[in-house]
């Protein structure tokens, strides 16, 4: 089988004898206004298990109007947790998308590691609530663990931040198994909510221990780059297009449903597209046979070390 792109994909479900892709984004459009798949973290918050990265968003790729519009979909559609940080330079185009709809929104944003020295932690929190027009972040990331030398006095800042309302909670990005280890040896270190991690079909290395360490600890994850990082390369996978077209979706609602199918991962795709976003959202109400999970980890084992 030749590589399909989304738009392809489309007459492949034909040839399947499925109903067509547009049907089943119609059908997300109507009837997909809360979420279905939802993620429990471990104060009793609920959030939808598919939210939205905003990583490259903002930056010209698309008319700004256009990736607003996509985000505003994809909050219509039930994919409410919408994931920033300082250096991604999307929190003021993300203040404008959600003008109106705070409410609706579970916003996430990152501090970047080399501003925690100090009174790095509040500073950098104030400047990311004021470019996002918001008294409050839902959920406040420490980037990267890459030269963090006191883990104890960041974990001290965003707790001092809690305990003002400027925000909901706090986790980690990008941490290993031993540096949860070490996060959890610390004083109130296990108020940690999330750990914020690459993990798709096609990135499943996480698996052989991360995530298990997470599940052991009740702690959910979110994937990032869950439709295969830059270029999004798992939406030409022959086998995800194959099982997409049996089911009347897309490879990435194919790909996106493998990845929250536990119920402890919420993925964060990115689409500046209004169709894309429709064809993201179908993840949320769509379930993958026994046979389709096999079918796609077979496809895609985990790697050998």
């Amino acid at each position: 089988m030749s590589l399909l792109s989304r738009r392809e994909f489309s007459g492949l479900c034909v040839a399947f004898g499925s109903f067509t892709a547009a049907t089943a984004l119609d059908a997300a459009s109507s009837t997909a206004t809360t979420a279905e798949r939802t993620v429990k973290f471990r104060d009793g918050t609920v959030v939808s298990a598919l939210g939205q990265g905003s990583a490259g968003l903002g930056k010209g790729k698309r008319p700004q109007a256009e990736e607003q519009e996509a985000l505003r979909t994809g909050l219509s559609l039930g994919m409410t947790v919408i994931d920033t940080a300082e250096i991604y330079r999307s929190e003021e185009f993300i203040g404008r998308a959600i003008a109106g709809q705070r409410d609706r929104v579970f916003l996430v944003s990152k501090v970047w590691q080399n501003h925690v020295a100090g009174n790095g932690v509040a500073q950098a929190c104030e400047a990311s609530l004021k470019r996002l027009g918001t008294d409050h972040l839902d959920l406040y990331l420490l980037h990267w663990p890459n030269g963090v030398t006191n883990i104890s006095a960041v974990v001290t800042a965003f707790e001092k931040l809690r305990s003002a309302g400027k925000i909901r909670a706090w986790g980690v990005s990008n941490f290993k198994a031993s540096d949860m280890e070490n996060l959890f040896r610390v004083p109130q270190g296990d108020r940690c909510a999330t750990n914020q991690l690459p993990y798709s079909i096609g990135d499943r290395d996480i698996e052989r221990d991360l995530l298990p360490w997470c599940e052991r600890h009740s702690m959910p994850v979110m994937a990032y780059s869950p439709l295969g990082g830059p270029g999004a390369k798992l939406l030409r996978d022959p086998t995800l297009v194959r099982i997409g077209a049996a089911h009347g979706c897309s490879a990435a609602a194919v790909a996106l449903a493998w990845t929250i199918r536990n119920g402890n991962v919420i993925a964060i795709p990115e689409s500046g597209s209004v169709v894309h976003v429709k064809e993201n959202a179908v993840a949320l109400s769509l379930t993958l046979t026994p046979q389709d999970i096999q079918t796609l980890e077979a496809a895609h084992p985990l790697p050998r070390r």
